[in-house]
């Protein structure tokens, strides 16, 4: 399983998954997996060749009340998770 950091090293990874004729699923995450997350990401295996999940804390979908410092985050719990479910790249991006 890759681990990507940046959209650019993510996106040249999928633009090579393309150019091999592959199907591409997004699995699009806060981080912090629970089995809800796991079967999506399941389903998504079922539907496609390539999984892709998106781990990114998105500071916009917190109110100015709302602590983004207190959000759970744990990457390796996350990415054991993935990797158990046969995820082939995680985009790890912002602030996990």
């Amino acid at each position: 399983m890759k681990v990507t950091k940046t959209v650019a090293e993510t996106r040249n990874q999928i633009k090579a998954w393309k150019k091999e004729g592959k199907t591409i699923g997004l699995v699009p995450t806060m981080g912090f997996l629970h089995e809800g997350h796991a079967s999506l990401i399941k389903k998504c295996r079922e539907q496609n060749d390539i999984v892709v999940v998106s781990d990114f804390v998105n500071p916009t979908q917190f109110g100015p009340t709302e602590d983004l410092e207190a959000y759970p985050r744990d990457f390796e719990r996350d990415s054991n998770l993935c990797e158990s479910l046969g995820t082939d790249l995680i985009f790890l991006s912002g602030t996990c």
